[in-house]
């Protein structure tokens, strides 16, 4: 009888085993796994057997199979041996119900829920295992290949990240704000420099061929920092001037006489469709925060500014010196009264 309980014992706690390390391995999340990698050579090994799944899950799914199968073979056997009658009709479906609920729902109830401790655990032993049963798992593994193909699944996608920060900011270890900011940070290259320029109809242009003394009252009655500069016609781009650079012109005594186009900088080009990500990095990289947006033909479209790359995550940034807030929208309302102006 001792023998029977004892064959019961090792079968239980043998699939235990393997149903609750299976089930924390499965749950352990990568991003934690590599942190747990920079923490010393045990997390290196989880990282290892988290990141490549399929021969530790081989080896683990060809115990469990050795305790299940043979285990129970085992101990029907010595059933037989030792039990009669009644007991041995009930037997089968007593053992049934205690592989079920010992061997499996716990385990892996308990894998789940402490997953880091128990993958930190079973990590070595695992990666021993494995190595010792290499020659088994790889023709496991090249079967499973040829079954289902080796296509290797995204670690995360940009979508679970997004609902990750929801999670976070509901559980309350995040910030409403900083969860709103990481969805905003996806935005950045989906938003292109033609949706959020300043259109061409609210750019504060002046010609080059104007003298210094015309600019400075243009320039001055500008909202803007930089003004742009340009030829005979608005797509005739010759660069822009900067409002700081007018002052110093006026405090060292500029000549009235001389023209706009000899104090200009140079302005990049920028397509209408270059994602507000690029513009970011250019602007953080030239140290130039504005570009002029042209179309596929080369025509001004606007103007875009490393404020109006910002707003897509900030939202609208305003100054004293604003008195337009969304130059969009302003654009769109003259137009559409320009437009009823002419009965149109």
């Amino acid at each position: 009888m001792w023998e029977l309980i004892l064959a019961v014992l090792v079968l239980l706690v043998a699939s235990a085993l393997c149903s609750g390390i299976e089930a924390a391995i499965f749950s352990l999340p990568i991003t934690k796994a590599r942190q747990l990698a920079e923490k010393g050579k045990n997390g290196k090994v989880v990282q290892a057997i988290r990141e490549n799944l399929a021969r530790p899950i081989s080896t683990i799914v060809i115990f469990n199979n050795l305790a299940n199968i043979v285990g129970t073979y085992f101990v029907a056997y010595l059933a037989t041996k030792v039990l009669t009658g009644q007991s041995l009709t009930l037997f089968p479906f007593l053992l049934t119900i205690m592989v079920i609920l010992l061997s499996e729902i716990i385990p892996k109830t308990v894998g789940e829920r402490f997953c880091v401790p128990v993958t930190c655990m079973a990590a070595r032993p695992l990666f021993v295992l494995t190595w010792l049963l290499t020659p088994i798992v790889w023709f496991i593994e090249r079967l499973t290949r040829l079954l289902v193909g080796t296509r290797v699944r995204k670690i995360t996608s940009e979508q679970e990240i997004r609902a990750l920060a929801r999670i976070g900011h509901q559980e309350g270890v995040i910030d409403e704000d900083e969860s709103r900011m990481i969805g905003k940070i996806f935005e950045l290259d989906d938003a292109t420099a033609e949706k959020i320029m300043t259109p061409r109809t609210a750019i504060t242009w002046i010609r080059g061929i104007e003298p210094l003394s015309v600019a400075k009252v243009a320039i001055g009655k500008s909202q803007h920092s930089r003004v742009l500069v340009v030829g005979e016609t608005m797509d005739d781009i010759r660069g822009i001037i900067l409002k700081s650079r007018m002052l110093s012109l006026m405090i060292e005594g500029l000549d009235d006489n001389d023209l706009v186009q000899d104090h200009v900088e140079e302005v990049k080009l920028v397509k209408a469709n270059t994602p507000a990500d690029e513009l970011l990095e250019y602007f953080k990289h030239s140290r130039v925060h504005l570009a002029v947006v042209v179309d596929e033909y080369g025509g001004v479209c606007g103007l875009v500014t490393l404020e109006d790359v910002l707003e897509v995550l900030t939202g609208e940034i305003v100054d004293e010196t604003d008195t337009d807030i969304d130059m969009r929208e302003t654009a769109r309302k003259n137009g559409k009264k320009r437009l009823e102006q002419q009965g149109l």
